[in-house]
């Protein structure tokens, strides 16, 4: 692979480092950060824009390559972005280049049923949930639906431009100490990175966060996910549906229009159908008709004749909660700190609140004159977040347990809870909110517009 290519500045013009002199950089030399971030994806690559604009001088190590993983084949997921959470996009002035291809939600439906089979007709709930923006008392929509290729290509653009974000990509990491002075990140190819505070943003499986010996509390779910993307005759209107089955739930998530020409059906919506991990194999290897066949089950005939309109993904589910959130000179965010079940679709929105909430608490204890990795301070940020997260996270947990089922008693205690809900504005309202990331001490990028 070679040594990795760090990104540096002349003139505000990111240049290869082998186009510099080798008294501007020396590959072997030890090069001084206020904060590394291991781990480039969606929450590492905003961490560094955050820190960035409060002033915090940040290295980025991704052992991905970014022109693979900017390839619109890499990931085919979409994520949603909560209004709070599109807060912070918008103050640290992205929002405007992910918008065009951001859907807005304007309305929630929940119901709970079976599939259509040869052997069950399939059947749906007289109780449901709707949750319509408009209740809220304003324009603004619950949040909006964003393929993650977008947001990746909005961060690297991003990155690639400002001038206090150097990324080491591809990079693999050869070690990394921590003492009482500072953190070292050792990069293959004899590179040192030194900083005050490393921030793991390395994902579920998080190297750096079991090398600093934080125990998690974890557990697979006998759930697979599988992702894709469908052409529909009708226009979804900016509904997102979710439809929980005994196998887990069916999310039916609006996206942004197909170009004109790009696909005979233009309108689009993400699907995110959690399956049973014996029978999910067997959907993933159907041909597109018989796959479009067991969609339409599932979908019902309200957006018309679907089909498949891309390749389709599938991971196994599990949950991840790291007992804490740090160690000496160490933060985790995101997926290191926390990896929950898809069900609410608030995976990411939890980690923009992590880099948010980071984000104060250093640039408070750098303001008044405090080491940003001390421990002390970082105490500050655990406070904020852990309860918050694991709340959310065992909450969702409890939601996949008591609707992927067909037990009787617990479909009609379910049913009944749905009704109660939908008929109190004020429980409605609290949901969306709680949904909107908008609830609890909000940090500043995340704060509500006075």
């Amino acid at each position: 692979m070679g040594k990795p290519r760090a990104k540096r500045r002349t003139g505000g013009r990111p240049v290869d480092a082998g186009a510099l002199k080798r008294d501007t950089l020396v590959m072997n030399e030890t090069q001084t950060f206020d904060t590394i971030i291991v781990g480039g994806g969606l929450a590492g690559g905003l961490a560094a824009l955050a820190l960035a604009s409060r002033g915090f001088n940040c290295a980025i190590v991704d052992a991905g390559d970014p022109a693979t993983v900017r390839n619109a084949a890499f990931d085919g997921r979409t994520t949603a972005i909560s209004y709070a959470s599109a807060r912070v996009f918008r103050r640290l002035g992205l929002w405007d280049a992910v918008t065009p291809n951001a859907e807005p939600i304007r309305d929630i439906l929940v119901t709970d049923g079976r599939a259509k089979s040869r052997f069950d007709e399939g059947a749906v709930s007289t109780f449901h949930l709707h949750f319509d923006s408009r209740e809220l008392g304003d324009d603004t929509p619950l949040g909006w639906i964003v393929e993650n290729r977008v947001l990746r290509n909005v961060l690297f653009d991003a990155i690639e431009k400002n001038a206090l974000v150097t990324l080491f990509a591809p990079a693999k990491r050869a070690g990394a100490a921590f003492n009482a002075a500072h953190a070292i990140i050792n990069l293959e190819g004899g590179q040192a990175l030194k900083a005050a505070l490393v921030v793991a943003a390395d994902g579920r499986f998080s190297a750096l966060r079991a090398e600093a010996n934080i125990k998690t509390n974890q557990w697979r779910y006998p759930q697979t996910g599988i992702v894709a993307t469908v052409a529909h005759e009708h226009a979804h209107e900016g509904v997102a549906q979710e439809l929980f089955l005994p196998a887990g739930p069916f999310a039916i998530l609006p996206m942004t229009s197909a170009s004109k020409g790009e696909h005979q059906k233009k309108h689009r919506s993400s699907l995110v159908w959690t399956e049973h991990s014996d029978a999910a194999p067997a959907f993933m290897a159907l041909d597109d008709d018989k796959f479009r066949i067991e969609i339409e089950n599932r979908f019902g005939p309200y957006l018309g004749a679907v089909e498949p309109a891309g390749p389709r993904w599938s991971y196994p589910l599990a949950f991840t909660l790291a007992q804490s959130y740090i160690a000496p000179r160490l933060a985790l965010i995101g997926d290191a700190a926390h990896a929950i079940h898809p069900i609410a679709g608030q995976g990411y929105n939890l980690g923009i609140k992590d880099v948010a909430a980071l984000t104060d608490v250093l640039s408070e204890a750098r303001d008044v004159g405090l080491e940003i990795g001390h421990l002390s301070v970082l105490q500050n940020y655990q406070r904020w977040r852990r309860f918050d997260s694991a709340s959310l996270a065992l909450g969702t947990d409890l939601l996949n347990r008591l609707f992927s089922n067909d037990i009787a008693p617990l479909r009609f205690a379910r049913d009944i809870g749905m009704g109660a809900v939908g008929r109190v504005a004020p429980l409605r309202k609290f949901f969306m909110r709680q949904a909107g990331a908008d609830l609890g001490a909000l940090p500043s990028l995340m704060a509500r517009e006075l």
